[in-house]
């Protein structure tokens, strides 16, 4: 902020508190004031909220306005009226009006990554496919240079071309740290869908300069009726963990039995000492160091592992109850032999008390497109005067 009051070049940020909803823009606001106040800074801010209310969003589901994405096959407008927040990603337009009406800096609510860094470009009359590849290219920085966690880049944008550079000085940028980019969270490298268009670099061309600076042309930008993808979550059950480590070696020659063996005994103990309290409730079992990450059988032939860190999830209605069922588990977890007929063992509690509470678990309920008939129909923009703040 003090960089851009000295220099008067504008700063933009999207997706404010990761989020973008409207109490993390709210949040990124409350710091800017602070900062502002703390070094006697009085920038004019815009704020873009896109927050939308779940019953706008079930309305426009029925009205047939609301498109799913795959894998989701339909649009029941409960399953937006059952969310706590759903925001719309904003385009590039916002940040322009903002911009346009004199904003010094923009904190924007929910927007594609790409939108914050091609609005400039495109408001000062760049090439709308340099100006969307560019933006793809540099969303995360240094990801697109050969010390990906060093530094930033520097773009430049014209009417036909865009040069990507490092900030680093002895970092490079390659044909290939360029291009590979559009493979970032983008299932086809060649195409990237926004709220107003299509991003088309099938025919692009990257070529480095120097051994730092990668100059490209050949992007395409398709303009598309517009549409803003939403997404939605809602709060749900409550969790609780626990965490042993095993190096049982009887265990680990039959992780796989002793998972679903564990699992039978906790479920029915659970059962057998809460019963109707219990509520409906989930216990799973995930071992780390065997399967914990996909969740796919084994190959037979593989080797028991050194060791196993045994992750137990009780899922239940309420913090309490997922507490009490992990308490309840906690001794057939910690102790629980392989066979009936051996020895009691103890398996390695890292933490004492054993029980970790997660607090509530959201599920995102929406993948989804809203079309709307004006980029800004979704959009809020308010001004805050940081001078009526500070008094």
């Amino acid at each position: 902020m003090r960089a851009q009051a000295k220099a008067g070049i504008p700063l933009v940020i999207g997706s404010c508190g990761t989020s973008g909803n409207d109490e993390a823009l709210e949040w990124m606001r409350d710091i800017a004031l602070d900062i502002a106040h703390e070094h006697g800074l009085t920038p004019r801010i815009a704020l873009l909220y896109s927050e939308q209310s779940p019953e706008s969003m079930a309305e426009r589901a029925q009205a047939g306005r609301i498109t799913p994405l795959a894998p989701l096959q339909d649009t029941n407008p409960e399953d937006f009226r059952s969310c706590d927040h759903i925001v719309a990603l904003m385009g590039v337009e916002p940040y322009i009006e903002a911009l346009q009406a004199g904003a010094d800096i923009v904190l924007g609510g929910r927007t594609t990554d790409t939108a914050v860094l091609a609005a400039v470009p495109l408001m000062r009359g760049a090439g709308a496919g340099p100006a969307w590849h560019s933006a793809k290219i540099a969303e995360c920085g240094a990801l697109c240079t050969t010390h990906p966690r060093e530094g930033g880049v520097m773009i430049r944008v014209g009417a036909e071309h865009f040069t990507v550079e490092p900030l680093a000085a002895h970092s490079r940028c390659t044909e290939e740290t360029v291009f590979a980019h559009m493979l970032y969270e983008n299932s086809d490298p060649f195409v990237l869908y926004e709220p107003g268009g299509v991003l088309d670099v099938t025919d692009a061309e990257y070529v480095a300069i120097d051994d730092r600076v990668v100059h490209v042309t050949g992007s395409r930008f398709d303009p598309r009726p517009y549409t803003m993808k939403l997404e939605g979550a809602r709060g749900g059950s409550y969790q609780t963990i626990m965490l042993v480590g095993i190096e049982d070696p009887k265990v680990l020659a039959n992780i796989d039995r002793f998972v679903a063996h564990m699992h039978e005994v906790l479920t029915a103990r659970v059962g057998e000492t809460m019963g109707a309290r219990s509520g409906n409730f989930d216990i799973s079992l995930r071992p780390y160091g065997w399967n914990a990450v996909s969740g796919l059988p084994v190959s037979a032939s593989a080797q028991p592992p050194r060791e196993i860190g045994l992750m137990f999830v009780a899922t239940a209605e309420t913090q309490a109850i997922a507490t009490q069922i992990a308490k309840t588990c906690n001794p057939w977890f910690f102790h629980l032999q392989v066979e009936a007929s051996l020895e009691l063992p103890s398996y390695a509690f890292p933490f004492s008390p054993a029980e970790l509470e997660r607090g509530q678990v959201y599920e995102f309920k929406l993948n989804h497109i809203v079309h709307v008939d004006h980029p800004m129909e979704l959009v809020r923009l308010q001004f805050v005067n940081t001078e009526v703040a500070h008094a």
